[in-house]
């Protein structure tokens, strides 16, 4: 291989080739996931969404529309589904935010009684702030699983380790698993690790996700410390 022709395959490999199909079944699970934290929170914490299964019934009518729609890989003509994605993504989102707003409330204003509850309920709060930001990123890089199928597409939002380290495979394209990794080391270090942004979209949701989990972590080990007290 001539030096040209190495450098255009880590060029290739830096700003993002052709991606192959994604099959849709690990997204499916994680927002069933997502959809059974909601569910196994306290009552308390769902109050500001009205009834405590408005949102996770819209979040699996959402989701039978994409099984019926697609059950199996995900396709490039398949782009007028993205919307009804995006929509589940965000109730997903929403319905977590609501309650980490309700968690944060109670923690702060609430007796020690049920304390203990609300402490662990901060753990599925936390989860679901992982995987919709996953959700969010893998949805959003490249415009989308069906326009990273195209020969030419936007350039990536996302710079992987694999796109620039030297040595890696030039053919290598992020999925699904990729995305909700980034969220979680995010949501860890309350700031990028291995996995950097380069757009402004993609710099300020990794800076929602971060402040998100900080508050969190930082409210709920304040309580428990008083509880433990």
């Amino acid at each position: 291989m001539t030096d040209a022709s190495r450098r255009e395959r880590e060029e290739a490999a830096a700003w993002g080739i052709r991606s192959p199909r994604e099959t849709r079944w690990p997204v499916l699970a994680a927002v069933v996931v997502a959809i059974a934290l909601q569910l196994v929170l306290p009552v308390r914490l769902v109050s500001g969404l009205g009834s405590r299964y408005l949102l996770p019934a819209l979040e699996v009518l959402l989701l039978v529309v994409l099984l019926v729609a697609n059950p199996g890989q995900i396709n490039a003509e398949e782009r007028r589904l993205r919307a009804v994605g995006i929509m589940l993504i965000a109730l997903i989102t929403v319905a977590n935010f609501t309650s980490l707003i309700e968690l944060i409330h109670a923690l702060l204003y609430s007796s020690k009684t049920g304390g203990r509850t609300l402490v662990y309920a901060s753990v599925p709060i936390w989860l679901t702030n992982v995987i919709a930001f996953g959700l969010w990123f893998w949805e959003l890089d490249r415009g989308g699983p069906a326009a990273r199928q195209q020969p030419v597409h936007r350039r990536p939002d996302f710079l992987f380790p694999q796109m620039a380290a030297a040595g890696a495979d030039p053919e290598w394209t992020p999925s699904f698993d990729d995305y909700l990794y980034t969220a979680f080391t995010n949501a860890t270090a309350f700031s990028p690790t291995d996995t950097m942004p380069l757009t402004g979209w993609s710099k300020l949701l990794m800076a929602l996700q971060s402040l998100a989990s900080l508050i969190t972590v930082a409210v709920v080990i304040s309580r428990a410390v008083n509880i433990l007290g």
